[in-house]
């Protein structure tokens, strides 16, 4: 038990920002705390916080430690609560980390909502596209867009996403129509700019596959910038319809070949499957599917415009 009490300390040494802060919120003497601490780094022969009169940090060593630390502690507050049945009350926090343009659009609103009927839950939310350890980061749960590629996380399918290839209504006023993925050669495409390669594969009406090769005239790592670059007439795009619905409904970007499926990912949540999911991130899971399976509230399905 004394190293399950070394890491309470440890963490809220971190969150309190500093020994003393940890100490107030643990009720406990500057002086326990420091030498805890430093029989934590002791027993484990490395050193976890870099300590000055006025900082503290983790090392990387530490970060790992505490990423993990803040899980069992976690971990260990959900077991009692669901065990006692306070977690009935769907109480507590749940960390999640998104991707910023679906984060905002789309699951922003949905947990808007979701705060809103379950107030006593402390959501900590982080909207960003680089890559987490869920584990190592302390995050609940992870939501992720596309085909999986880590076959130890846990899955559970939200909804689907549609790639979509769009245009201004000025920018194909000037320019040949475009009924077929073939007409696109030579077209000013506005890129994502993590995607790798030229060519674009896609689904024909018939069922057949093909492909067809762009070369990008701008490329950004942000697909809300490429689609108002594509609003004011730079080019085309062909990015997923949770970024383009609303500006296609309202007329503002014309959707081009309907017919023909560039990708067609999917939206999950993920978690570790050694990881208990507390009730209240498993009702929020719960609130998600229902609002984004069969068609999702970004769908353009049975919108049929082009140029």
């Amino acid at each position: 038990m004394d190293r399950f009490i070394e890491a309470q300390i440890l963490v809220a040494t971190v969150e309190a920002g500093s020994i003393t802060g940890a100490a107030d919120t643990l009720s406990l003497d500057k002086s326990v705390v420091s030498r805890r601490i430093k029989a934590l780094e002791a027993r484990l022969g490395t050193k976890l916080l870099n300590r000055s009169t006025r900082t503290l940090s983790l090392t990387d060593a530490g970060r790992s430690y505490y990423g993990r630390a803040q899980s069992l502690i976690r971990d260990w507050r959900d077991m009692e609560d669901e065990v006692s049945g306070a977690d009935c009350a769907l109480a507590g926090p749940i960390r999640i980390a998104a991707p910023l343009s679906f984060g905002l659009t789309q699951l922003g609103p949905a947990l808007i909502d979701f705060q809103r009927d379950h107030p006593d839950i402390r959501l900590d939310v982080d909207f960003s596209d680089r890559k987490i350890d869920l584990i190592a980061d302390g995050f609940d749960i992870a939501i992720r867009i596309g085909r999986l590629d880590d076959s130890a996380l846990v899955a559970r399918k939200l909804g689907d996403v549609r790639m979509v290839c769009a245009a201004s209504p000025d920018w194909l006023k000037n320019h040949a129509s475009i009924e077929t993925p073939d007409d696109l050669r030579g077209a000013a495409e506005l890129r994502y700019g993590l995607r790798q390669g030229k060519s674009w594969s896609f689904l024909a009406p018939d069922g057949s596959r093909h492909s067809v090769s762009l070369d990008p005239v701008m490329r950004a790592s942000n697909g809300d910038f490429l689609r108002d670059a594509a609003k004011a007439g730079l080019g085309l795009v062909i990015e997923p319809d949770f970024i383009l619905c609303d500006d296609v409904r309202a007329g503002h970007l014309v959707q081009l070949l309907p017919g023909y499926v560039f990708d067609a990912p999917s939206v999950y949540a993920v978690w570790p499957p050694q990881r208990h999911l507390a009730r209240r991130v498993r009702v929020l899971v719960d609130s998600l599917v229902a609002r984004f399976e069969g068609r999702p509230p970004w769908s353009l399905e049975g919108l049929k415009r082009s140029n």
